[in-house]
């Protein structure tokens, strides 16, 4: 058993483990003809010392709430984290042979498909943030004693990413995430820029304020009293500068720089390097005791109904402030939302939830890829994060969205600020390709309410619904369209204007639902009855309502939309319904805007009341 075990014996375990991780990553890349052995024989000692001695989880239950956090962020080394898993007797070492295959979920970088895994990783500079995100979780929200651990990757250390994870770790004193840097001076077509430069590594690290240990990553009783190290650090995250060798334990591919993302040849080159590492065996009676993690589950409140919003039908809001009345509701209703903010919380106007919960709202400051990172990780701990910022500023961490989407995390995203609506900030600040954005990734749902109550079901949604889900916003200020009682459910839409005699359908959300229905006052003025959707999901979208409205107004649709032409609400009304043979014409911004008034914008770049009328007269 491992704690009645010498020291000696220890060791001799932890080092025939690490080799048996090599020798199976080596097998299954070698079966599958491709895959990155070489990166998984660098780090296969510290693998082996996290898994069989230092953290603490329960091989049969990977899902465990208070085990202890590992995430891969140098993803390419999957096949030595399924070979951890397998030694571990999760699953059987022959489904090792299984990897990259369409018939097995041992994909070539990991996702949340296997039940070990909290969230995908592959794009490197990922890991750290979601690992900011999971121990946040522990040590403000659930209070468990649970650690984070993050491999990573040299190379990927150049990622901004990683910095501003570094930042906000050191920010937040998580003293209880603990990353490692696989330094084995090699990345994909270059030496990395450090090299072995090990005290440079420490001095950067060490500069942002963690606290930093050298270590040589093949030697296990060094490994086991960093860890043990780390466990005692308080006040600070830890980071283990680990020096390796790329190919470690076989001797015709260690430390050579063109054996990136090169599996040995199946046959007799694999055998020879399973052989050579074979022989590096030491003969040993025991096996480590994994440690479990504590058995007390984490308690949370009870989830209770949200309140329901209480606009006037004389109020005015903008949909941004009705989503910071609507988060600080869900708050007090489910103790499982959280909150992320990028400094622009005064105008998100979620600083009214960071007041009320302040120990489930974490201020993320100007680093929009962690903010997301982040989210992710609370999400893999069963937290719902609402992040929120400038729809603009979003881009900036599309990266980290797209990976989200493909672990399907449970984040909700709220872009506020769209559009040319946004007024003198100019077309920096616009966010004009956001729903296109958004609409691209898959399983995310795409929302924009128009009014208050809106807003408030919409948010109440969200929650509700499991995935992630982009909600967009705008700043001015517009009538409560609804009332409190109307309810709006995700893949809906709602026909405010209809009648028997209409000729058109205009399809319309955000600001430009007031701008369709100011044009179609001025169109039944003028003898000519128009219908009008407010089309609030734009995925899923209500195909069925659109195809009635469409052949009720002799197959045509007119679409308005305060975003680019590309990717937005009309690209999404014309793929639901241009099959049927019905014509759709769009209004949308076509070119860079200028700063200017609200009001002027919006008339000068085509999406204005005025404007409708003009295409409605054209198109009729």
């Amino acid at each position: 058993m491992a704690a009645r075990m010498t020291q000696d014996a220890l060791i001799t375990v932890i080092s025939n483990k690490a080799a048996h991780l090599r020798i199976e990553s080596v097998r299954a890349t070698s079966e599958a003809g491709s895959g990155h052995p070489s990166s998984c024989c660098s780090a296969a000692d510290i693998v082996a010392a996290l898994f069989f001695s230092v953290m603490r989880y329960d091989p049969k239950n990977p899902k465990c709430p208070n085990h202890d956090r590992f995430v891969l962020s140098k993803g390419h080394a999957a096949p030595l984290l399924y070979a951890a898993w397998a030694e571990a007797g999760l699953f059987d070492k022959g489904d090792l042979l299984g990897l990259r295959r369409m018939t097995s979920d041992l994909e070539g970088h990991p996702t949340p498909r296997l039940a070990f895994v909290d969230v995908a990783t592959g794009s490197l500079g990922q890991g750290l943030p979601a690992g900011v995100g999971m121990a946040l979780n522990a040590k403000r929200v659930d209070r468990s004693d649970y650690r984070t651990y993050v491999l990573m990757g040299d190379g990927e250390s150049v990622e901004g990413s990683v910095w501003e994870a570094v930042e906000l770790a050191r920010h937040y004193a998580l003293d209880n995430l603990s990353a490692i840097v696989d330094v084995n001076r090699l990345g994909q077509s270059d030496p990395t820029m450090l090299q072995h430069d090990m005290e440079a590594y420490r001095s950067r690290w060490a500069g942002f304020g963690w606290h930093a240990i050298v270590v040589d990553g093949h030697d296990v009783a060094a490994l086991l009293a960093a860890f043990d190290e780390a466990a005692f650090t308080k006040g600070k995250p830890t980071v283990l500068l680990a020096r390796t060798l790329k190919g470690k334990g076989i001797s015709f591919v260690e430390d050579r720089p063109d054996w990136h993302g090169k599996p040995l040849k199946k046959g007799e080159e694999s055998q020879k390097a399973i052989d050579e590492l074979t022989r590096q065996l030491r003969q040993s009676a025991v096996q480590p005791e994994i440690k479990k993690p504590s058995a007390s589950p984490t308690v949370t409140k009870p989830v209770k109904a949200m309140a329901p919003p209480a606009y006037k039908s004389t109020d005015v809001a903008a949909t941004r402030e009705a989503f910071g009345a609507a988060l600080a509701a869900l708050g007090e209703a489910n103790p499982l939302v959280v909150g992320l903010d990028a400094d622009v919380k005064n105008s998100t106007f979620t600083d009214k939830f960071g007041k009320q919960f302040p120990d489930r709202f974490f201020e993320s400051f100007i680093a929009e890829q962690n903010m997301v990172g982040a989210a992710i990780g609370l999400a893999a701990c069963g937290k719902i994060p609402f992040l929120a910022t400038f729809a603009c500023f979003l881009t900036r961490a599309y990266d980290f969205i797209r990976m989200a989407a493909i672990s399907q995390s449970n984040i909700k995203l709220v872009g506020t600020h769209a559009g040319v609506s946004i007024g003198e900030d100019g077309p920096s600040q616009m966010g004009l390709e956001d729903i296109a954005m958004m609409a691209a990734q898959p399983g995310m749902v795409v929302l924009y309410p128009s009014d208050g109550v809106s807003t408030h079901r919409l948010i109440e949604a969200a929650a509700s619904h499991r995935g992630p889900v982009y909600v967009r916003t705008g700043r001015p200020k517009s009538p409560i369209l609804y009332g409190n009682e109307e309810s709006f459910t995700i893949g809906g839409s709602k026909v405010v204007r209809q009648s028997q005699a209409d000729q058109l359908t205009i399809v319309a959300a955000g600001i430009t639902l007031f701008e369709a229905l100011k044009a179609h006052d001025q169109l039944k003025a003028a003898g000519i009855p128009v219908r009008v959707i407010d089309l609030y999901s734009i995925v899923p979208v209500d195909r069925a309502t659109l195809l009635g409205c469409a052949k009720a107004t002799q197959n045509r649709i007119l679409t308005v939309e305060d975003h680019y032409e590309h990717g937005g609400l009309g690209d999404a009304v014309l793929s639901a319904v241009g099959s049927e043979g019905i014509r759709v014409h769009k209004l949308a911004v076509r070119e860079i805007p200028h700063s200017g008034k609200p009001d002027e914008l919006i008339d000068r770049y085509g999406i204005s009341a005025r404007a409708i009328v003009e295409a409605a007269k054209q198109i009729l």
